[in-house]
């Protein structure tokens, strides 16, 4: 009976879809992928500049926000398979992605605005009710943008130029907003708060630009869910499957990332001193990784998606072994260190999501239903909650081991800030290895499903 059920809802899903034989062009998928750029901007200012902000201009401490960084994250949990759902659902008259994005925006700038020009006496209150904003704001906008990509083009490679480029994009709009960081001062509370000022500007002026952009980008894709949208969400997850097995990867290795980040201007400040230089090491982090964006898709167009990505992993982890046994000043060995490492973010930001996006035809041909938001919704909670336990167990650790942002911590806390810094990284890419170990949605596999997909269409139409 399930068999029949799956095999209707694949006819069901598959009449209304014609595949065009040429994905977007490179003016739509660049209308598409400039919403990336604001996107990235607000939210690298918010995981790496706000939080050293809050720590060095108000009166709280580093575990307190952690604390509301990681309360804000898992509120997520909720709201990215809410909007998921919703957007799923939304007629597709209106731009099922495209409506979500549009109404996010003003809320977003609002909430940047609020929350990276906070005054002296901002009390944790004011830092959790806009950190929840932003994030569910910016919820609004990235989930159907993830979503809308994978309906761009069904092809394996073709979908690696529509994350590719969208990575692009938002790799740009960090890097833009770290130059601004490194023209307005690498360090200091009055440095960061002109930062995040131009910051806030500039992702207002760019988010108008995108939306407009937007209407250019065709938004016209059919969905089909289960009438229990709910237990058949919770299903995708507690159910071996590829699905399951990428998503647990992807959540340790974005976690390994993560932490790194979170204390990226504390190790260079403190345990490199070298704060001068932080703004330049972010610049050029991100701007290896933007560079990568090409090798990565000429790579994966060779040897395939998850040994590209696998490479890039194991090369990540053998770069950060390094950064705990380095000593103040030691500029040289972590520039290389920085470069390298920012070339396999390039992977990292835009091979796993071209997965998750081959896992729609996937689900498509597995269970019978085209929902790509809520894969994607799915998807963007675990980016969130990797950031979260990131901060979460970061802070409070360098708490526990007396550090404090600042000078004047011992050789004991800076230590254990060196070692937070590089090994857990190491520890959870090296998990994240573990758990892809055989992944089944290779090239041919994939093309496999898209044809069993296509017959279906043949036959339904």
């Amino acid at each position: 009976m399930q068999a029949i059920t799956q095999r209707m809802n694949q006819k069901a899903i598959m009449k209304h879809i014609k595949t065009p034989p040429e994905g977007p062009g490179a003016l739509i998928l660049s209308a598409y992928g400039f919403l990336a750029f604001p996107l990235a901007a607000a939210f690298i200012a918010l995981q790496v500049i706000v939080p050293t902000h809050y720590a060095e201009a108000t009166a709280m401490s580093l575990s307190t926000i952690g604390a509301i960084m990681l309360v804000a994250r898992l509120w997520d949990t909720v709201t990215d398979p809410l909007i998921g759902f919703l957007s799923d659902k939304t007629p597709q008259r209106l731009g099922r992605r495209r409506i979500w994005i549009v109404v996010s925006v003003p809320l977003i700038c609002i909430s940047a605005y609020a929350l990276f020009n906070p005054s002296g006496d901002s009390d944790k209150s004011y830092l959790l009710v806009w950190t929840l904003a932003i994030y569910i704001a910016g919820t609004m906008a990235i989930i159907p943008m993830n979503a809308w990509g994978a309906e761009l083009s069904p092809d394996y490679h073709q979908r690696n130029k529509v994350t590719g480029t969208r990575a692009a994009f938002g790799l740009a709009g960090t890097i833009a907003a770290l130059l601004i960081t490194a023209i307005t001062g690498q360090a200091g509370s009055d440095a960061l708060t002109n930062a995040l000022f131009f910051i806030t500007l500039l992702v207002m002026c760019t988010f108008t630009i995108a939306v407009i952009l937007l209407f250019w980008v065709p938004d016209n894709t059919p969905t089909h869910l289960p009438s229990n949208q709910i237990r058949d969400g919770i299903k995708l997850i507690v159910t071996p499957s590829p699905y399951r097995t990428l998503l647990v990867g992807f959540l340790l290795n974005s976690a390994g990332n993560a932490i790194p980040a979170t204390l990226f201007l504390f190790y260079v400040s403190y345990f490199l001193q070298v704060p001068e230089k932080a703004g330049m090491l972010l610049f050029m982090y991100f701007l290896f990784a933007a560079f990568s964006v090409p090798f990565w898709v000429w790579l994966a167009k060779k040897v395939g998606k998850h040994k590209t990505w696998r490479w890039s992993i194991l090369t990540a982890c053998l770069l950060f072994a390094w950064t705990p046994f380095l000593n103040p000043g030691d500029i040289v060995i972590y520039t290389i260190i920085v470069l390298a490492t920012g070339f396999t973010t390039g992977c990292d930001l835009m091979i796993p999501t071209s997965m998750n996006g081959d896992l729609v035809e996937w689900d498509a041909a597995k269970n019978g239903y085209r929902r790509p938001g809520l894969l994607f919704a799915i998807w963007g909670t675990t980016t969130k909650l990797s950031f979260a336990l990131a901060i979460g167990i970061a802070f409070p650790l360098l708490d526990l081991c007396g550090f404090t942002a600042g000078p004047g911590n011992s050789t004991q806390a800076l230590a254990a800030l060196g070692f937070m810094y590089g090994l857990p990284c190491i520890f959870l890419k090296l998990l994240a290895l573990y758990r892809m170990r055989g992944y089944e949605i290779t090239e041919s596999r994939y093309e496999q499903l898209l044809k069993r997909n296509q017959n279906i269409s043949k036959i339904a139409q």
